[in-house]
């Protein structure tokens, strides 16, 4: 008998010789068989055992095995069903096929053929079970905000979020866009006490600025034209909870220094209302820009820095962990592959192109890289041509004198690449590199690119 288990079969047949004929076949062939008299002495089986396969007479006394798999298309639909029928019963088999049966056979059946259709059938119950395994783990991460990597930085990360996830302390998340903040800020609201708290989300770099006071603070009905209804602004909506401001050093001086206000009083006030209204929450903040910098610019209050500032997690970029890119791209490629039904490998190659590229969108820009070539992919393996043309024509980063560049030229080509491609279009080029106009237009100044 052959060694290896291919998978757990039953054999349903009322003829107890071409019962015992079949099951002793694919026993040699290496599965583990189950055997039935009837389709009511089957039945109880499945209450004890996950099947990968059932093959089953079509005409026996009592339940038929039309009957078996009506039963089981209703109570284990990923179960596939073989059916053996005699030659009067081949149009009901044929209308099995039309209902979602695997496969068919005249009796007696060709028994290496039969073999054949098994191992298939087999084959995709497991495809299944892997790839329904792979939703749940990954509807579960979700739940947990998973912090993925092993450079020493991100292990220091994981250490900071552990030690004041419970904490009331204001914290302050730095790092270039794409980094992964908000996925930290997420971490440390799910992780603990605050978990079952509103995590309420404001994107300052997304609200124009002339609205940003209302959407924090709220405002009443008749505050100001348009104002129909009074409107409970993001601040109140936190409060008992974390309130999560992603880029805050975007934020118009006026509206820092009410902010400053709400984090000194824990009090705000409506828009058009002189009613003080109590909050209390957690702040945790992010931002891409250099504040110490921006504070000495007049861009930014040094007396709200400080109230932010409590604990300070300081996000790397991914060109600065590339030993955690493969986790990271096995990671993105498990969750794409269970979202779009494949089971896809990456070719070495384009592990190789992904290691050398430079990553200015770091892992948001991974993470899209991935969810393209998976859904782009038709064969099993992701290849270098399923990547993205700035990533192809992007090599580790020389100079003509082989001198490594640095990080600031790297961004300047990557950002002047990027406006090429978009002919000047600056919404596109944000777009396309993670981050917001206003974001761009400051790279742009930096960088002596305006």
């Amino acid at each position: 008998m052959a060694s290896q288990d291919k998978g757990t079969v039953l054999i349903v047949d009322d003829e107890p010789n071409a019962l015992r004929v079949l099951a002793a076949i694919m026993g040699e062939a290496g599965y583990r068989v189950l055997t039935a008299g009837s389709v009511e002495a089957a039945l109880p089986r499945f209450k004890e055992i996950d099947f990968d396969a059932v093959i089953t007479d079509m005409k026996m006394p009592g339940l038929s095995g039309m009957d078996l798999f009506g039963i089981l298309a209703k109570d284990h639909p990923d179960i596939p069903v073989i059916f053996l029928t005699a030659y009067g019963t081949v149009e009901s088999a044929v209308e099995a096929m039309t209902r979602g049966a695997f496969y068919y056979f005249i009796k007696p059946p060709d028994y290496l053929n039969l073999k054949g259709i098994l191992s298939r059938a087999v084959e995709q119950r497991r495809l299944k079970r892997e790839l329904s395994e792979l939703k749940r783990r990954l509807a579960d991460e979700r739940k947990d905000f998973r912090l993925i990597g092993n450079d020493p930085e991100v292990r220091k990360i994981l250490d900071i979020v552990d030690a004041v996830r419970d904490s009331e302390s204001s914290v302050l998340i730095c790092g270039e866009t794409g980094t992964g903040k908000e996925m930290i800020a997420r971490s440390l609201h799910c992780g603990g006490v605050w978990a079952s708290k509103p995590f309420v989300a404001v994107n300052c770099a997304a609200i124009p600025r002339e609205l940003i006071e209302s959407e924090l603070f709220g405002y009443e009905k008749g505050a100001f034209t348009g104002a129909s209804a009074r409107r409970i602004g993001r601040v109140e909506q936190a409060a008992g909870g974390t309130l999560f401001l992603d880029e805050i050093g975007e934020l118009d001086l006026s509206v820092q220094a009410k902010l400053l206000r709400v984090l000194q009083e824990r009090e705000i006030e409506r828009l058009g209302s002189n009613e003080k209204i109590s909050v209390h929450f957690r702040l945790i903040s992010s931002t891409n820009r250099d504040l110490p910098s921006e504070i000495k610019k007049g861009l930014f209050r040094q007396d709200l820095y400080y109230r932010l500032n409590v604990v300070q997690i300081t996000v790397p970029p991914l060109r600065q962990r590339r030993q955690d890119l493969p986790l990271l791209v096995a990671e993105f490629l498990r969750e794409f592959c269970a979202r779009e039904g494949k089971m896809l490998r990456l070719s070495d190659e384009a592990m190789e192109i992904l290691q050398g590229y430079s990553w200015p969108g770091n892992i948001r820009q991974l993470r899209n890289v991935i969810e393209r070539a998976v859904v782009l992919t038709r064969g099993p393996e992701i290849g270098a041509r399923t990547l993205p043309e700035e990533i192809l024509g992007q090599g580790v980063g020389k100079v003509a004198d082989d001198r490594v560049k640095t990080m600031r030229e790297l961004e300047h080509d990557a950002v002047r690449e990027v406006l090429t491609r978009c002919a000047g279009n600056k919404s596109e080029a944000a777009r396309m590199l993670g981050i917001s106009r206003k974001a761009l237009y400051k790279r742009l100044s930096d960088l002596g690119l305006s």
